[in-house]
């Protein structure tokens, strides 16, 4: 069954990256519901290795905000929420928890190639999931990649188990600071039919 067109124009066709934000907070119970609906989307395995730090004070911002390009600095000041996507390094430790077959954790813990590459590839479709039901619930997201993730790694992950990926901020857009939309490629450009 398709979905409708509204949501298809709320999640792709009409949603816009958000470059700044109106001064409206987004409540725990949100940001809780765009989880809960992104846990559920597909990973290799339910290896789930997203994780997803919420930076919702001035506090939290101002230890991020160095890590940060200088274009990306005012956009992530103007922003209710400022998510760090994360990838769990040691997500296998949770697989008796999540998958239906047992041994799935030695097997990445005794590989390591298997493990990061698993984690780095889950953990991008994570945030990219997250991206979406943030749209889905009437957030605008505004992804990020203009940063320094050695140094948010040092700042929010001391210990190295987790390895940011890719920043979202999250709020309501303020519309007066969207660029005009740029073009995408054609299906003949990006696709191949063999």
């Amino acid at each position: 069954m398709k979905i409708a067109q509204q949501s298809l124009d709320q999640l792709f066709l009409e949603a816009r990256t958000a470059n700044g934000f109106l001064d409206k907070p987004v409540p725990l119970d949100l940001l809780q519901e765009v989880y809960n609906l992104s846990k559920m989307a597909p990973t290799s395995m339910n290896t789930q290795p997203t994780r997803y730090v919420f930076l919702t004070t001035e506090q939290a911002k101002a230890r991020l905000l160095p890590t940060l390009s200088p274009g990306n600095q005012e956009k992530t000041r103007s922003a209710p929420v400022t998510v760090i996507v994360a990838t769990d390094t040691r997500f296998y430790e949770h697989m008796p928890q999540i998958w239906h077959v047992a041994g799935a954790k030695e097997n990445f813990e005794s590989n390591t190639t298997l493990a990061t590459n698993t984690a780095i590839r889950n953990g991008t479709m994570g945030g990219a999931y997250f991206l979406l039901a943030a749209r889905a619930v009437g957030l605008d997201c505004g992804p990020m990649s203009g940063v320094d993730l050695v140094k948010v790694n040092a700042e929010f992950f001391p210990d190295g188990r987790c390895s940011a990926n890719f920043l979202i901020n999250l709020g309501y857009a303020d519309r007066s600071k969207e660029f005009k939309r740029n073009p995408r490629l054609s299906f003949e450009q990006a696709c191949t039919v063999v």
